[in-house]
C-alpha cells in the first residue's frame, strides 16, 4: 500500500509539473485541453491493459518480452484477415482466429518455461523476434488497415462516453476497468490468485504445499498473451493502420515499466492491479510531458523509460533491504 501511495503522489506531482511547464508558463492550454486529456486517458487505458497482463507473469517471477510482437501480430493480422483476402472473412471468424492464436502463444510460452525448463527471458525474447518476423512475412511487410470499414467495432477503441459538451470518457477506459476488476478479483479473491502469489514467493515451497505450479505458470503466460492480443486489437482499431515493421515496438517496455513502478517485484511474489494502472498513467504522463514541454528534447523518451525501469528496480531492492533489516532487528 505504501508503494502505491508513493507512486500516486509522484503521479500527482508530475501532472502538476506538466501543467505548469506546458500551460501556465507559456500561456497556452495544450495540456489541459479536452483533446489532450481524452488522448491521455485513452493511451493510459490501452497500455494499462497490456500492463495488467504482464503483471501476472512478473508476479510468478517470470518476464514476457514478446508483448510488443504479439500486439503487432494481432494489430496487423486482424485487418489483414478482414480486408486483404480474395474472399473476405467474417469478422467473428477473424476474431476467433485471433483468440486461438494468442491463447496458443501463451500456452506455448508457458509450456516451454515449465515443461521445457527454459528461462522466460529466452523464450519470450525468441517470441519477440519470431512473431514480428512471421507478421512481416505473411503480410509482405505491407501496411494493413480497415479504411472506412468496421466503424462500429472501431468505436470500442476511439469512441467516448460524453460527460460534458467538450469532454468524454474514452471507451477503452471502460474496457480497462472491466479488465482491472476481473484481474483484481482473480488475484486477491480466488485460490488461483493466492497460488500465483505463493508461486512467485517460493516456487519450491508452493509445490510442496500442493500448488500445481506448472499449471499456474502456464495460466499466467496465457493471461499475458490474451491481454496483449486484446491490446493489439484495440490499438489497431484506434489507429486504423498498422505497419508490421514498427507497430507495437517497445510496447513490452512500457508494460513492464508500468508493472514495476506499480509495485510488481521483478523477483516475483508481489504486485497489485491498481498499482499497475497508476504506473501506466505515470509512464504515459511522462511521454505526454516530453511531447508538450518545449524545453525537454523529444528524442530522450526511451531514456526516460529506461531510467524509470531502473529506478523501479532499485526501489524494489531498497525496500526489500529495509524489510529484511527490520525483521533482523
Amino acid at each position: 500500500m505504501k508503494r502505491i501511495l508513493g507512486i500516486l503522489v509522484l503521479l500527482i506531482v508530475v501532472y502538476l509539473a506538466t501543467w505548469v511547464m506546458s500551460d501556465l508558463l507559456t500561456g497556452r492550454r495544450s495540456f489541459l485541453s479536452a483533446f489532450n486529456q481524452e488522448n491521455l486517458l485513452r493511451r493510459t487505458a490501452l497500455f494499462g491493459i497490456i500492463g495488467v497482463g504482464v503483471a501476472f507473469v512478473i508476479i510468478t517471477g517470470g518476464i514476457d518480452l514478446s508483448i510488443g510482437s504479439v500486439v503487432c501480430l494481432v494489430g496487423v493480422g486482424f485487418p489483414w484477415l478482414v480486408t486483404q483476402q480474395a474472399v473476405p472473412m467474417p469478422v467473428p471468424v477473424c476474431l476467433l482466429i485471433v483468440l486461438v492464436v494468442v491463447l496458443g502463444i501463451g500456452l506455448f510460452h508457458g509450456s516451454l518455461v515449465t515443461y521445457g525448463r527454459l528461462q522466460p527471458f529466452v523464450v519470450t525474447l525468441c517470441g519477440l523476434l519470431l512473431y514480428r518476423g512471421i507478421t512481416r512475412g505473411f503480410t509482405g511487410d505491407q501496411t494493413a488497415g480497415f479504411g472506412n470499414e468496421l466503424k462500429g467495432l472501431r468505436w470500442l477503441a476511439n469512441g467516448e462516453i460524453p460527460v460534458t459538451a467538450q469532454f468524454g470518457i474514452p471507451v477503452p477506459c471502460l474496457i480497462l476497468a472491466v479488465v482491472a476488476v476481473a484481474a483484481g478479483i482473480f488475484l486477491n479473491r480466488t485460490v488461483y490468485g493466492r497460488h500465483l502469489l505463493a508461486l512467485g514467493n517460493n516456487e519450491e515451497a508452493a509445490r510442496f504445499a500442493g500448488v500445481r505450479t506448472k499449471r499456474i505458470t502456464i495460466l499466467a503466460y496465457v493471461i499475458s498473451s490474451f491481454l496483449a492480443g486484446l491490446g493489439g486489437l484495440l490499438f489497431v482499431l484506434d489507429t486504423n493502420s498498422a505497419q508490421p515493421a514498427d507497430f507495437g515496438n517497445f510496447y513490452e517496455l512500457f508494460a513492464i515499466a508500468a508493472a514495476v513502478l506499480g509495485g510488481c517485484s521483478l523477483r516475483g511474489g508481489s504486485g497489485t492491479i491498481l498499482g499497475v494502472i497508476i504506473g501506466t498513467a505515470l509512464i504515459q504522463l511522462l511521454r505526454n510531458m516530453i511531447t508538450l514541454v518545449d524545453e525537454i528534447p523529444q528524442n530522450i523518451e526511451f531514456a526516460v523509460i529506461g531510467a524509470v525501469i531502473l529506478a523501479g528496480a532499485i526501489g524494489d531492492e531498497v525496500a526489500k533491504w529495509f524489510v529484511a533489516k527490520r525483521r533482523a532487528t
